[in-house]
């Protein structure tokens, strides 16, 4: 155990990055061992290419967007601490995380709002806090490739805006974004068990 601690003592910040994350130590040493390895020319940073040598985000038809999430703001480098607070949103939500927080504390970034404020930004491509039907079909189109046809495409995403679309302007808020999902147990479907 003293080793463990030791090498959580070489993680800049460690104790405010698990504050902010709720991740453990043990978890920091491991997600700090990954992010290392993916700087495999220790830069100290990750870059968009660095990302993309994840098998997993590689073949998957989100890649480049969740790869986007890890760069706000248009930003070339990613740290250990804005690598963790991306996938702290992915943490399994604890029970004692649902437990009285103080109110003065800001919101976990494991919690509900914040995993679906990650998965909205997935489908808001232009970023002006609406999901358009277009904004909607791009997404789609990734995501089936060529196994359904584009008139099908387009009748979902049009039905699909439709359906969450409370205000009629013909694209869905966040708030509608929301709301749309309020039976989806999204605490589950977007956490990653190893990260706790």
């Amino acid at each position: 155990m003293g080793s463990r601690s030791s090498h959580a003592a070489r993680i800049p910040d460690v104790d405010s990055i698990r504050r902010e994350t709720g991740f453990s130590q043990a978890s920091l040493l491991r997600l700090y061992h990954r992010f290392r390895a993916l700087d495999w020319n220790e830069k100290g940073y990750l870059s968009r290419v660095d990302l993309q040598q994840i098998g997993a985000l590689a073949v998957n038809p989100l890649g480049d967007r969740i790869i986007d999430s890890f760069f706000p703001d248009g930003s070339l480098h990613l740290d250990f601490p804005g690598f963790v607070r991306v996938l702290a949103r992915f943490r399994p939500v604890d029970d004692e995380d649902n437990g009285n927080r103080d109110p003065k504390e800001p919101e976990p970034l494991n919690s509900r709002m914040n995993k679906l404020r990650f998965a909205f930004q997935l489908y808001d491509l232009d970023r002006d806090g609406k999901i358009s039907r277009q904004e909607m079909l791009q997404v789609l189109r990734l995501m089936v490739g060529v196994q359904v046809t584009e008139e099908q495409l387009e009748s979902i995403a049009d039905r699909t805006v439709q359906e969450a679309d409370e205000d009629g302007d013909g694209a869905v808020s966040f708030l509608e974004f929301a709301k749309s999902l309020e039976k989806m147990n999204i605490e589950q479907k977007m956490s990653i068990r190893i990260l706790k």
